[in-house]
């Protein structure tokens, strides 16, 4: 398009007419760079988005007020980034650096979470933007890049797994394809369930003999440990003796019949199967026991599941479910009526709730109770009483009684849980 017919384009009054000339890759980059900073927001969108602004106008663009401005920036500064040649002439790489470390700082999350999703296997960017990224907050913009980003070195891996990184992350990092050994012994150190497991079901992992006697010192009373244990490639054959002592009969099975195990731990195997059984074949009613023991506990356990169930439905309908009756629960550890109440008055998902609690995530419990339209105050209550939120990882009311994070975090915090 001729310069001065584009010029008189950008400055008609009319915003449809600026936002036509805004979409079009043929304009010169000065009008771009003008129409950067229109007044209506849907040109500044296709600003953000076309491939031919130029870099300078990012930088204008990264600090737009528009949350949809940004997040085309994001997008599209991502994927432009990694094919920039570092030693491309002129400032073009240089502004976009400086915009995707502005962006990595933005305010919401859904943003940064752009950013990590289309860095997270970039080699041609950054290293410290990509950490940054990796030592954020929210586990949706820091897992991306921990589990898949090359930059990351094992040096990063082992600061951020001791720096108590909450569990999600520790689980992205335990699936790094290639996972080196003292990164491993890193995570086997927290002693993170959620972690370990996805450690174990790493089949690139590296895991030192040492490291696997620990997770296996522990792993009697972790069943979430016990299946990953029975497949692991290259399982010792002392190590694979000890799995045999206290895995279930179903795993056992599994375990009995690997091909790659020596014939000399399989023998060993076949004989703890041996004794197992025999033990329990004589007094048919004393093998009985447990599981009727379980079974009676199930039913208990649901029974008051029901109980409570049925408790928050009839306040909801009285319109009495309020802070008071909550955090009188929370007082008494009542976590089945809690639940309940996040679930009923949240129109949550039950498990949804139970996992966010066993999340011990702060954010992610402190949105659902922001959901379920009840105070700040409960939702530290919560935390700190039935989550067991570690301290460091709670938050906290702004001003004494005020949610600390805006609608669009908590909405974002509820999209992580599909709600």
């Amino acid at each position: 398009m001729e310069y001065d017919r584009a010029k008189e384009l950008a400055a008609s009054p009319d915003p449809a007419v600026r936002l036509e000339l805004a979409q079009r890759q043929d304009v010169r980059p000065e009008i771009l760079y003008f129409l950067a900073i229109d007044e209506a927001t849907d040109v500044r969108r296709a600003i953000a988005a076309n491939v031919s602004t130029p870099s300078q106008a990012h930088l204008l663009l990264a600090n737009d007020a528009d949350e949809e401005v940004r997040a085309q920036l994001a997008d599209k500064v991502a994927r432009l980034l990694p094919s920039m040649p570092e030693d491309e002439a002129g400032a073009a790489r240089e502004y976009a650096v400086q915009t995707v470390e502005l962006l990595a700082r933005d305010e919401l999350t859904r943003i940064r979470a752009i950013l990590s999703q289309a860095l997270k296997s970039a080699v041609n960017v950054p290293h410290h933007v990509v950490k940054q990224l990796a030592l954020d907050v929210e586990l949706i913009v820091s897992a991306p890049v921990l589990e898949f980003s090359p930059l990351l070195t094992d040096e990063d891996l082992r600061e951020i797994v001791e720096g108590a990184a909450q569990s999600g992350a520790l689980s992205a990092i335990a699936r790094r394809v290639g996972l080196s050994s003292g990164v491993s012994d890193a995570i086997v150190a927290t002693r993170d369930v959620s972690a370990v497991a996805a450690l174990l079901a790493n089949d690139s992992a590296q895991i030192r003999e040492e490291t696997l006697d620990l997770i296996l010192d522990a792993a009697p009373s972790v069943e979430a440990w016990h299946e990953p244990l029975v497949q692991r490639p290259n399982l010792p054959g002392a190590a694979a003796k000890r799995i045999a002592g206290f895995v279930a009969q179903s795993l056992l099975s599994r375990l009995m019949a690997r091909s790659d195990l020596p014939a000399e731990a399989l023998a060993e195997i076949k004989t703890v199967m041996q004794k197992r059984l025999n033990v329990a074949l004589p007094e048919e009613p004393a093998a009985e026991a447990p599981r009727e023991a379980g079974k009676e506990k199930e039913k208990e356990a649901g029974a008051a599941m029901a109980e409570a169930e049925a408790a928050v439905k009839k306040l909801l309908k009285l319109n009495k479910l309020d802070n008071d009756v909550v955090q009188d629960a929370i007082e008494r550890l009542d976590r089945n009526f809690v639940l309940q109440a996040l679930a009923q008055a949240g129109k949550a998902p039950v498990p949804v709730v139970q996992r966010a609690l066993e999340s011990r995530n702060g954010r992610l419990i402190t949105a659902l109770v922001w959901r379920a339209k009840f105070s700040m105050r409960t939702a530290v209550m919560v935390q700190r009483d039935i989550a067991k939120v570690p301290p460091k990882q709670m938050l906290n009311a702004r001003n004494g009684t005020d949610y600390p994070l805006g609608k669009g975090e908590l909405e974002e915090q509820l999209k992580v849980l599909g709600l």
